[in-house]
């Protein structure tokens, strides 16, 4: 709008209209065109507006529903959802804006196609999927409660605080309009639940630290929901209270000879308790253990004393079976002289093989070749022994 001398003027584009007032009160809707207001007192304004798939102020656009009836029914559409209604405002039949109970807003339906659809979300709490389709849930001003559950989950739909469905794996969506709707999910999974390094005295007042894992898992959503609103924390509270009751009622050697039955009692303890908060325990045992310093390396002394104690054992076997042996070979010899002849040239042959070479001078007396063997073979006897002796 311009001002030349005592005219008004304005050009109004084909998207636009013009609102034209003198002293402030509506005169005229200006179509588009070139406009010259003869005003020589300056008491006329003209308001330029867009109009394509455009909102009018509502205050406006009631007014002039009053004071213009015919021209407010061609130009606006005026949308004043009632209590526990919605609805959804479409431009040339695409669905634009969600229009929230008791509120009026209005649009310009000069040039553009407004169609205006109402739903009562008293009678259905479900937003049907092709409404869902028109609405975008983020831009719905809290009117719509969305939620998409997985596969290995269960949703849970809570309407003013009560349980009231379970849902399948999917999408969901809910009006919230006039209700507080909160859409819960649960994993189905199984879980692992560690309850890291206690410190625990023993019944013989032995500080330990002691980590236990296990693995749990939600059976019955509904019964988790409503037994507590942290099942995981209430598991690991059970987890380590029992593992504590176990290892206080013990000594420490107790505890060292029985980990797989304490490993039982926490697990009978802890499933007899998560019933009822609709899960249920799989695998669960001690990790890890840990003793202090001085405990420690008393334990380790006694499990060296164990060792060097079975290596003398086995010493000790060893060197009764050998004189076992050589006593059996002895007795034999002593009844067949023939062996004891081999048993001589078995040794000759071994100390010809350690010496090289050998010479014989042996006369006929003193017993000749047979003296001679017989001191050979003590001393091949001797050999064979010395070493075992040193």
């Amino acid at each position: 709008m311009s001002r030349l001398s005592f005219w008004t003027t304005a050009i109004v584009r084909d998207d636009e209209r013009g609102f034209l007032r003198r002293d402030g009160r509506f005169a005229k809707l200006l179509p588009p065109g070139r406009f010259n207001e003869f005003d020589p007192l300056g008491q006329s304004t003209i308001e330029i507006v867009k109009v394509v798939r455009a909102e009018i102020a509502p205050e406006t656009a009631l007014l002039l529903a009053r004071t213009e009836p015919d021209l407010a029914d061609e130009h606006f559409a005026v949308v004043r959802p009632g209590p526990g209604e919605i609805a959804i405002v479409s431009f040339d039949g695409e669905p634009k804006h969600l229009v929230l109970p008791n509120t009026t807003r209005a649009f310009w339906k000069t040039v553009t196609a407004v169609d205006v659809e109402l739903i009562d979300t008293t009678s259905t709490l479900r937003v049907e999927k092709r409404h869902l389709d028109k609405v975008d849930a983020t831009r719905a001003g809290g009117a719509i409660a969305t939620a998409v559950v997985d596969a290995h989950e269960a949703g849970l739909l809570f309407v003013d605080g009560v349980l009231t469905e379970r849902l399948d794996p999917g999408r969901h969506a809910f009006w919230s309009v006039g209700r507080n709707v909160r859409i819960a999910k649960i994993d189905l999974r199984p879980q692992p639940l560690e309850v890291t390094a206690q410190e625990i005295l023993t019944k013989d007042r032995v500080g330990i630290r002691v980590t236990l894992t296990a693995f749990t898992r939600i059976v019955d959503p509904e019964k988790a929901a409503l037994a507590s609103s942290d099942v995981n924390a209430t598991l690991y509270r059970l987890v380590q209270f029992a593992i504590r009751e176990a290892v206080a009622a013990r000594t420490l050697d107790e505890i060292l000879a029985a980990r797989h039955t304490i490993d039982g009692e926490v697990r009978a303890y802890v499933t007899s308790r998560a019933g009822p908060l609709g899960a249920e325990i799989g695998e669960i045992g001690v990790k890890d253990m840990i003793l202090p310093g001085d405990v420690r390396e008393l334990l380790n002394k006694v499990v060296e004393a164990e060792r060097i104690a079975k290596a003398n054992i086995i010493r000790r076997q060893e060197e009764t079976a050998a004189t076992r042996s050589l006593l059996n070979t002895a007795k034999l010899m002593e009844n067949n002289p023939l062996l004891l002849r081999l048993k001589e040239l078995e040794a000759l042959e071994k100390l010809v093989e350690k010496v090289g070479r050998i010479d014989l001078h042996a006369g006929a007396g003193a017993n000749g070749l047979d003296a001679l063997l017989s001191n050979l073979y003590r001393l091949g006897q001797d050999n064979d022994t010395a070493p075992e002796q040193r």
